[in-house]
């Protein structure tokens, strides 16, 4: 399962509004089949796998981060058919699909065949693999991750608004790798206005993954190149969208704070100190300091260079 995880984050941020699978097939200890859910969402990571592992399959298992669909598709045949008629034997999966046109129908279609399924295995894993998925099925949104690149007191800039560069090399080269793993970017005006920022990909092999570049402002009309949208809420709105990064200033990052649309925060974090330089956010609603505590958990930290990472996500009852 470990293998299908890795394999899955290969299609992240690029299989909208299918998730992103990992599946590897084995049989008697060896790995005959891998897959992962490609570009646009099709072929599926269960299709790909068995493509490649041919006769093969027959007596084998199937790891699958997430249950095989039940459903039949103008794009290709429900995966557990396919399973079905591989003649795999087993079939381990991570996650039930929240689908309502699978949902528990796929395990129930492989068992009647006699096919024996495990699930929950790595569930929690999985569950952040596809975070972007889950979330577009659960809250009818994409999953939001804000990145904030600050000094040891909070700052994102000089008092005079110079920000380049606050955090070293190898802490920028990680943003760009976060960006290639997100379908779209977002600024506000004012990042939008001073920077003129290209929001690109800017690491080797990956150049081709750059996300669609979303600006949040009122007023702004249509620029090329941009998709504009009014107010946080709108980004629900955003096709073949299902993992968003938030990279705008202060009044960005708190307009989707005081909004609960933030599901995971980046925080890079550089070893200076600015003093009266520009802070990290502004008035999130917090109406008493109890409000704030529960709300964040971390799952990651990490040295970048001279750097620190912290990823936080929020905890939430609903998804």
């Amino acid at each position: 399962m470990g293998a299908a995880l890795a394999l899955a984050e290969r299609g992240r941020g690029r299989t909208a509004p299918n998730p992103n699978v990992g599946c590897v097939i084995v049989l008697e200890g060896r790995v005959v089949g891998r897959g992962w859910t490609q570009v646009g969402g099709r072929p599926h990571a269960e299709a790909m796998t068995l493509a490649e592992a041919g006769a093969e399959a027959r007596g084998a298992t199937a790891y699958v981060t997430l249950e095989p669909c039940a459903h039949q598709s103008p794009r290709g045949p429900a995966c557990s058919d396919l399973l079905i008629e591989a003649g795999v034997a087993r079939v381990v999966a991570a996650l039930e699909d929240p689908d309502a046109r699978t949902a528990g129908q796929g395990f129930a279609r492989l068992e009647a065949a006699g096919i024996a399924v495990t699930r929950s295995v790595r569930a929690n894993e999985a569950r952040r693999s596809m975070a972007g998925f889950l979330t577009r099925q659960a809250l009818g949104r994409p999953h939001v991750t804000l990145k904030l690149a600050t000094s040891l007191d909070g700052c994102i800039a000089m008092a005079d608004g110079s920000s380049r560069w606050i955090t070293g090399p190898q802490a920028r080269a990680h943003a760009h790798l976060e960006r290639s793993r997100h379908e779209a970017i977002l600024v506000g005006r004012g990042t939008y206005d001073a920077d003129a920022p290209r929001l690109d990909v800017r690491l080797p092999g990956l150049e081709a993954r750059g996300p669609m570049r979303v600006l949040l402002s009122s007023t702004a009309e249509d620029l090329p190149g941009w998709t504009v949208i009014a107010a946080p809420q709108n980004v629900a709105t955003l096709p073949r969208v299902d993992h968003i990064l938030v990279e705008g200033g202060a009044a960005v990052a708190s307009a989707f704070l005081a909004a609960d649309l933030v599901d995971r925060i980046l925080l890079y974090r550089a070893p200076i100190l600015i003093g009266g330089g520009k802070p990290a956010l502004r008035d999130i609603g917090l109406t008493d300091l109890a409000q704030a505590h529960g709300r964040w958990a971390i799952v990651d930290a990490r040295q970048l260079g001279m750097d620190r990472l912290e990823v936080y996500e929020r905890e939430r009852n609903e998804a």
